[in-house]
């Protein structure tokens, strides 16, 4: 056993003596030079390391990424330099569907209230410093106001005693045009405040997977609930326009502000200047752009080239409309609630007391009184037949 060991050790050392032999670098002769190959490309990733005096050579600025390369390998400025100025590369994503799939950085623009950056980042200033701070503040600024108004004055009473006698204000299908835009807004509300200011203020109180689902919920109900509302505003657009054109009357409603200061309530017809502004406003213009931007934003339009920056600007139109008229909404929905006094029962309802009436619209309801509007507008269903054994 140890012969065979030490024969084996013999072996591998008179295998092994020539090639150290051969290896052993003779002390007369210079030192081998690495062939190019055998460098193993960069060196080090410090440009500063690999000719540092490059950028002064006449043409530095001018040069190709390739022609940087040489001078300073890992330099790549040039490339990037294209991509952020908005060059169009080379892709096999068909230009209908992706219109800027070779485009990876969109160019320097400046949008109201950015600086002058890339189109991404100066949306993000939009969004993050115009947007939702000030957005947000509206928003509460509508709900306090509304508050401290009830805190103040309360439910609006009627200063005369009911009569019993009823006018129809509103017919089954008016209230149902109303209905269904008022809960598509509603949810088109919440699920918006939730997509824009969610994050702050509940993400913290319930974790990130109960917030997920949530926002999850809430997306697909604001997809659905946008179509609903479109079509329900522009019914209730042409339902309600003719009563809300503007009269000569309504210019003393506004400068008296509807009588709220001297608690006297200035005659108006059906609709009372201050709804009319909420129509013309609030429902008929800023509604319309929330729609048509929404309708953009799920790429709906026919015909329309879906960039980066048509989205980015559609959402900045999206996004402060629907600020302003939820603000707006915020008043309607309270004095049509608890505000007054009888206004929650014309919509549930369709009908108003004439002491209501009176009160609150008196032209309205002297045409009513004159006959010129008839207190029942609506086919009146027809008793049950009666059933005899």
């Amino acid at each position: 056993m140890k012969k065979a060991l030490a024969v084996a050790m013999l072996m591998a050392l008179g295998w092994a003596a020539p090639v150290l032999a051969q290896d052993k670098p003779r002390h007369d002769a210079p030192p081998a030079k690495a062939a190019p190959s055998e460098a193993g490309g960069i060196q080090g990733q410090n440009i500063f390391d690999v000719k540092p005096d490059a950028s002064d050579e006449p043409g530095y600025a001018t040069q190709t990424n390739a022609e940087r390369a040489a001078v300073q390998p890992g330099n790549n400025a040039p490339m990037w330099r294209q991509v952020g100025g908005g060059v169009t590369g080379y892709s096999s994503l068909p230009k209908s569907e992706a219109p800027e799939a070779g485009n990876l950085i969109q160019p320097f623009v400046r949008y109201p209230g950015s600086m002058l950056t890339n189109a991404g980042e100066a949306w993000r200033q939009v969004r993050n410093r115009w947007l939702i701070p000030y957005g947000g503040a509206l928003v509460l600024i509508a709900l306090g106001a509304v508050g401290l108004f009830y805190w103040r004055k309360g439910t609006l009473q009627l200063h005369g005693a009911e009569t019993g006698r009823k006018i129809e204000r509103f017919t089954a299908f008016e209230r149902s045009a109303h209905w269904a835009n008022a809960i598509a807004f509603s949810i088109l509300a919440i699920s918006g405040l939730m997509m824009a200011f969610g994050k702050f203020f509940l993400h913290p109180v319930i974790g990130g997977t109960l917030y997920g689902w949530l926002s999850y919920l809430l997306k697909n109900l604001h997809n659905f609930a946008g179509p609903v509302f479109a079509v329900s505003l522009v019914v209730v657009i042409i339902t309600f326009v003719r009563d809300n054109l503007p009269r000569k009357e309504d210019l003393t409603w506004l400068v008296k502000a509807g009588g709220m200061l001297s608690a006297q309530e200035v005659p108006s017809h059906r609709f009372n200047a201050g709804e009319k502004v909420m129509f013309w406003g609030g429902v008929f213009v800023l509604g319309l752009v929330v729609v048509g931007s929404g309708l953009v934003l799920d790429k709906l339009i026919p015909g329309l080239v879906y960039e980066r920056g048509t989205m980015q600007i559609t959402h900045m139109v999206h996004a402060a409309a629907t600020m302003l008229m939820m603000a707006m909404f915020i008043g309607h929905i309270y004095l049509g609630t608890v505000g007054m006094a009888g206004a929650y029962d014309a919509m549930k309802t369709g009908y108003v007391d004439e002491t209501w009436a009176k009160e609150h619209h008196e032209l309205w309801y002297d045409d009513v009184k004159a006959g010129k509007i008839p207190a029942q507008r609506s086919q009146p269903a027809a008793p049950a037949a009666t059933v005899k054994a």
